[in-house]
């Protein structure tokens, strides 16, 4: 059984138990969150899709820890201008893990 839920603007597909990093809610270590915005339910009686979402559907998720990803490197650079621009910056994020999928 697996769903296709929507959060942060992005689409994931999950299943139950797995971890998976999202963008950061406002949700402290050791809650759970809920998920209503469900797109698709693969159950035992088949594929459910949503017109965008499936009614009553809902996912729940277990939050694991709120961090800091890795650290990417940003340049700017005009030439001829002696202008260079270096930044650095660490995308905050969420890592839930899947405890039960409702259709």
């Amino acid at each position: 059984m697996f769903a296709i839920i929507e959060t942060g603007g992005k689409q994931y597909k999950v299943n139950e138990g797995d971890i998976i990093f999202i963008e950061k809610l406002d949700v402290a270590e050791g809650e759970t969150v809920t998920f209503d915005r469900v797109m698709a339910v693969s159950a035992n009686d088949g594929l459910k899709i949503g017109t965008p979402v499936v009614e009553g559907a809902k996912v729940t998720a277990n939050v694991l820890k709120n961090g800091k990803g890795k650290k990417i490197y940003v340049l700017k650079y005009k030439p001829k201008k002696n202008e260079k621009k270096k930044m650095g910056h660490r995308q905050p994020y969420t890592k839930v893990q899947i405890a039960t999928i409702e259709a």
